[in-house]
């Protein structure tokens, strides 16, 4: 058997090809961004050939820099940010479209008119989703409504949709030659188009928006053979064999196995996955009910996830549209400078408010300002916001599931911040770690491909190869805390209600 496994972590802000070796250790990496594209406010775009391209470049970087080449890869895992809508046309492999990214707002007037007298909940109970813009559904019926020629070419059968997972497996697979159009059940569970008991496509809620069943995908498990990569590329022969959503995937590489484990990413949003079982937990309180992973023909594992918006792109926005600073981690050096938010709340509701609210109409706000403030207590305020919204999200879990928190895993780029994470602990009043390999993301696709090839025996060894980094205690006092979280409570109010009629264009 060959020594390595390779992962693809197609995100939101770049695409990355890591190495690993059997004890989960990084070999090599291979990583290239791509643009944030932004036509109009509210929405936001990536081009999925530029995607494509980085991939390939990322693949071949990363077995470069291992000195490796495909005859010492065991399998490939693909993981990918969820949502994200590419529509294709399988006779020339062009994307009809650039590709609608999960944060993309647009899509407002046709959840509302699905939703009807109904309203969000109206699919709730099938999909495990509200109706919002956030999910695939919408997107693409916005691009066979909007787009021309497509809707045509769609019922002819010549489109065909996919999340960025299902684009990258596709072309890996011979694209136009042959390509294999499949996706995992995560990624299927986040289209608002897959029923979440029989794991298969609803043609009733398809019907109803507008999108013909020959464009999706066929839904598979997380860890199985989906094909192997085109003879001519850099990876011929390969077998492709993990699949899961980049949340799902951090929660596999997390090994949070047992009901009531949990995990939360930051990264460019923020995203808590509770291990829920093969029961499936609908949620009173304003989160999503998701299929957490499924390996091979075992029953698939639900979760409870709460999805917050925007919180490592807060820190972007404050170095690219403000210029507070030119290095994402200059953020912690300012807000060191402070030893409190000097009264600043930073609500970053950029795509509107997402779990546990919900609010389409609420718009970012910066809060509680006076001439007291300065830009040290404001980068500060922004890592608070990541805090505060996260234990929103926790006190949703522990509402709808029961279980109470013990501990909270963490990993994706802010976890670096030590700040932050002390912060975070405070809020929260338990301990968060940081695992070794901070990477859970890719790792946990590496670990779904090398299960299904038998590289490695199963979620045993996902548990004996994780281990603890670093570890924060909570170090605040109780009244403190809770002072500050309601002053964040009521800044979350101040921006609801701002979009309505006149603001929706501009």
């Amino acid at each position: 058997m060959p020594d390595y496994v390779l992962a693809i972590d197609q995100g939101t802000t770049s695409s990355r090809a890591i190495v690993f070796d059997h004890g989960g250790t990084i070999v090599s990496t291979g990583q290239l961004e791509h643009e944030q594209i932004f036509p109009r406010a509210g929405w936001v775009e990536h081009d999925p050939e530029k995607i494509w391209d980085n991939v390939r470049q990322a693949v071949g970087l990363a077995l470069t820099r291992a000195n490796i080449n495909h005859t010492d890869v065991a399998a490939v895992g693909i993981t990918n940010q969820r949502e994200t809508t590419v529509v294709w046309d399988r006779t020339t492999g062009k994307p009809v479209h650039n590709a609608i990214v999960w944060q993309d707002t647009r899509t407002q007037p046709i959840v509302d008119a699905l939703g009807g007298a109904e309203g969000a909940d109206k699919y709730k109970a099938i999909v495990g989703l509200p109706l919002a813009t956030y999910f695939s559904g919408p997107k693409v019926k916005w691009i066979l409504d909007n787009v021309d020629g497509a809707r045509e070419k769609a019922e002819r059968g010549d489109l065909l949709f996919g999340n960025t997972d299902a684009w990258v497996l596709w072309n890996m697979t011979g694209g136009v030659d042959g390509g294999v159009h499949v996706t995992d059940v995560t990624n299927a569970s986040r289209t608002m188009l897959m029923d979440l008991d029989t794991l298969s496509w609803r043609e009733d809620i398809a019907a109803d928006m507008g999108i013909p069943l020959s464009m999706l995908p066929e839904i598979r498990s997380s860890s199985e053979e989906y094909g192997r990569g085109r003879a001519g590329g850099l990876l011929p022969g390969v077998p492709i064999a993990g699949i899961l959503g980049d949340q799902q995937a951090a929660t596999f590489g997390q090994a949070c196995f047992q009901v009531g484990t949990a995990k939360n990413t930051y990264g460019t949003g923020n995203f808590m996955l509770l291990n829920t079982g093969t029961e499936k937990v609908p949620s009173e309180h304003g989160l999503l009910t998701t299929v957490c992973y499924k390996i091979g023909s075992a029953d698939a594992v639900y979760a409870l996830e709460g999805s917050i918006a925007v919180t490592g792109a807060l820190v972007q926005w404050l170095r690219d549209n403000l210029g507070l600073f030119s290095d994402s981690a200059d953020v912690e050096w300012l807000a060191r400078k402070v030893t409190d938010n000097g009264g600043a709340y930073f609500v970053p509701a950029f795509s509107g408010l997402f779990a546990p609210y919900w609010r389409p109409d609420a718009r970012g706000a910066l809060v509680g300002l006076t001439r007291y403030v300065t830009r040290n207590h404001i980068a500060r305020a922004a890592l608070e916001a990541v805090a505060y919204q996260t234990r929103e999200v926790v006190d949703a879990m522990a509402l709808d599931s029961g279980v109470t928190l013990t501990e909270l895993k963490v990993d994706g780029g802010m976890v670096n911040n030590e700040l932050l994470m002390q912060f975070q602990a405070d809020q929260l009043g338990v301990d968060v770690v940081r695992p070794v390999v901070a990477e859970t993301t890719a790792l946990g696709a590496a670990y779904a491909a090398g299960i299904a090839v038998g590289f490695w025996k199963g979620e045993e060894d996902v548990v004996a190869n994780w281990a603890e980094d670093r570890r924060w205690t909570p170090d605040v006092e109780e009244g403190e805390r809770e002072r500050l979280y309601r002053n964040w409570k009521k800044a979350v109010t101040k921006t609801f209600d701002w979009v309505d009629e006149d603001t929706h264009s501009h």
